[in-house]
């Protein structure tokens, strides 16, 4: 983890007294995760992951864990943020802020195929539907404002061909906003960070199943054709040259599209908003790889696999979102 607290069987037994949630069976540390202390935490009643939140206050938490416990009760795979005995889903351990929430079956797929993809896009339209009437509103922290603060820090780490790709990309994306384009499309709650590794599945490679959505940390209110686009610049694309996998991006778009139509406004916008998801991640991950936080422990990604998929989506003709 970039930043790990420590929590003892103590500690986990005292945080479940304000819980009506059992005794304490088990508690073990998860080794993945950038952001957050995850514990998986058994108790006599159920199987439930707890999180200790690094880098997010208080003040900042209440959107993602309400909006995880809306789609939850609205039957979206999701996990259920847990009530505590006072009425609220949001407590403190070890001076941190907290939440419990339901541990949902299955595990990654780290090369998903076309029957993954078709799950993948059918569960995101059903959320984006059911956040429809979410009260919270929160603007995705990493959208293009962030973009614009972010870029002059990582700049001077780039090559002149480097830096006139984020520059042109920038350009664009703060042009198509000013124009009123994005005030025009679908909008609402949205995951802004549907890559692979934040989606479980159960049953067989040949017949998954969901198991359901995680990490909503950087979850905001953005278009909905955004969260697609950074999707599916992850899950339908051929890791090591970043163009997409046909039959992958077919299966993903057609089944988002079948519970969600996208709009006319969505097509014309389709192949921008792909390089906006490139942009979004190669910038992060430049911003990662150069400025690290003083406790980030992991290694950062590598920056250079979004450039790559930044010049494809520029340079090649997007693919066509689903008609009818």
């Amino acid at each position: 983890m970039a930043v790990f607290t420590s929590v003892s069987e103590d500690d986990a037994r005292s945080l479940l007294l304000r819980y009506e949630l059992g005794e304490l069976v088990a508690l073990r540390g998860i080794t993945a995760g950038i952001e957050n202390t995850n514990y998986f935490l058994d108790t006599t009643q159920g199987a439930y992951v707890l999180t200790l939140f690094e880098v997010l206050t208080a003040a900042q938490l209440p959107f993602y864990i309400e909006l995880m416990h809306h789609l939850a009760t609205r039957g979206v795979p999701v996990p259920e943020p847990q009530t505590l005995r006072d009425g609220t889903r949001l407590t403190t351990l070890r001076d941190k802020p907290a939440a419990i929430v339901t541990r949902l079956n299955g595990g990654y797929e780290p090369e998903p195929g076309p029957a993954h993809c078709a799950l993948a896009g059918r569960t995101l339209a059903q959320a984006h539907l059911a956040a429809q009437d979410f009260a919270i509103h929160q603007p995705n922290l990493r959208g293009l404002p962030w973009w614009r603060e972010t870029a002059p820090k990582v700049l001077p780490f780039l090559t002149p061909d480097q830096a006139g790709l984020l520059t042109r990309a920038l350009d664009e994306q703060t042009r198509i906003a000013a124009e009123g384009v994005i005030a025009e499309l679908p909008y609402g709650p949205a995951h802004c960070d549907l890559f692979r590794d934040n989606v479980l599945f159960d049953g067989t490679f040949e017949s998954p199943h969901m198991g359901g959505f995680i990490d909503f940390y950087f979850a905001g209110c953005d278009t909905w054709l955004f969260d697609v686009a950074v999707s599916v610049n992850d899950w339908c694309i051929h890791r090591s040259s970043g163009a997409f996998v046909r039959r992958r991006l077919e299966a993903w778009l057609q089944a988002y599209h079948d519970v969600r139509p996208f709009t006319a406004k969505e097509r014309a916008a389709w192949p921008a908003m792909l390089r906006a998801a490139a942009l979004r991640f190669w910038i992060s991950r430049l911003f990662d790889f150069y400025l690290p936080r003083p406790a980030q422990t992991l290694k950062p990604h590598d920056p250079r696999h979004f450039e790559r998929i930044l010049r494809l989506r520029e340079t090649q003709p997007a693919p066509l979102l689903p008609l009818g």
